[in-house]
């Protein structure tokens, strides 16, 4: 590494609107996959800040609400009347509703739109193989995708955390490769905290497939593990990987005193 390379600080600029953006998707969707899936973006940003804001992470409440409540009246309708279709139309009127409302009130829809769109594909899916489970197969996909690809990311020694914050944060990726101390501690949290992520995607996957695969009678189950390991569980790992990386900067080196002639 040349010595223009190893003096290239690790400290970044945040982009200035960085936190608004919400149409990026990101690691762990709401409705894993299911509905949402814009709302982590707005979370994933909060890497860049000093502090961590819980509702930033988890897109505001109308955000939980608006990821949460389809999943949520399709497990319930379907428990209370065991047919299928019902429970379909009644999830989709749900999210179709929420992005109404966002129309008339002037909001932004991008989350609710991402939201229909997660559900849509879940309605689809068990519509056309008529088994409930099959409604949240798309997000069971979307976790061994986000696991996989995790774990895949720290083998090459690309950690996707590393590359995420980098990002969000402006700063190159020098750290990869250089040499210094500080810059092999930002390498080891990085790994650590997308090894975070692979727990967090490995343990839905873990609770989850076994529920799936008993079928229709273990629905409502299934529905009640992807809503508690859905919004609280990307919350706190998204909050233990910004303790992680928070500091992770390092510090620049002390220019050298001019040369006297």
């Amino acid at each position: 590494m040349s010595e223009s390379e190893q003096a290239r600080p690790l400290t970044g600029t945040v982009p200035g609107d960085a936190i608004g953006a919400d149409d990026v998707s990101g690691p762990g969707s709401a409705a894993e996959g299911g509905s949402a899936a814009a709302k982590p973006a707005r979370g994933v940003y909060q890497l860049a800040g000093e502090d961590f804001s819980l509702a930033e992470a988890i897109g505001g409440w109308r955000g939980v609400v608006e990821s949460a409540l389809p999943g949520l009246v399709f497990v319930v309708v379907y428990v209370a009347v065991r047919e299928l279709r019902p429970a379909l139309v009644a999830s989709v009127a749900v999210a179709a509703l929420a992005v109404i409302v966002r129309l008339v009130q002037r909001t932004p829809v991008t989350q609710a739109f991402s939201g229909i769109l997660g559900i849509g594909i879940g309605v689809l899916w068990a519509w056309r193989t008529g088994e409930a489970q099959d409604f949240f197969a798309y997000g069971l996909w979307v976790n061994v995708a986000w696991c996989a690809g995790a774990l895949v990311s720290v083998l090459v020694r690309w950690p996707a955390v590393g590359v995420i914050v980098s990002f969000v944060r402006g700063e190159d990726m020098s750290w990869r490769l250089d040499s210094r101390p500080a810059a092999q501690l930002l390498r080891r949290r990085y790994v650590w905290a997308t090894l975070l992520w692979v727990g967090v995607f490995g343990a839905r996957l873990a609770v989850q497939v076994p529920l799936y695969l008993q079928g229709e009678d273990a629905v409502g189950w299934l529905g009640t593990a992807k809503l508690v390991m859905g919004v609280p569980l990307f919350a706190a790992g998204l909050y233990v990987t910004w303790l992680l990386v928070r500091e992770s900067g390092a510090p620049r080196e002390p220019s050298r005193p001019p040369r006297a002639p």
